[in-house]
């Protein structure tokens, strides 16, 4: 077994290890219970951690938990009052005015 990560919070280490295992990857969650005993122990020896099964999975379950780690964020100009809006947002936060939609690609 190989540790592959330790996450902040048992909901996250959940959410990537679903997402390793919908890819094919042998993924769990260690320390699923150890929060409860932080104070006693060290935090930071507390955190939930996700655990790969085989090691050979090692390259390719970096590879997909680096991509869900960092996910690129937008940012558009709201054409209606200049505002910048950033994240994943739909509309304008100042004037609710829907995201523009991107030209299509000319074959």
């Amino acid at each position: 077994m190989l540790r592959l990560a330790r996450a902040p919070n048992i909901a996250i280490a959940a959410l990537w290890v679903d997402a390793l295992q919908q890819a094919g990857f042998s993924a769990s969650v260690q320390r699923y219970f150890l929060g409860s005993v932080a104070g006693e122990l060290p935090p930071d020896q507390c955190l939930p951690e996700v655990w790969l099964t085989h090691d050979h999975e090692e390259a390719g379950a970096k590879e997909l938990l680096y991509g869900l780690q960092n996910i690129p964020q937008r940012r558009w100009l709201c054409a209606a009052c200049g505002e910048t809006v950033e994240g994943g947002f739909e509309q304008c936060w100042q004037c609710g005015a829907d995201m523009p939609t991107p030209p299509a690609a000319s074959a």
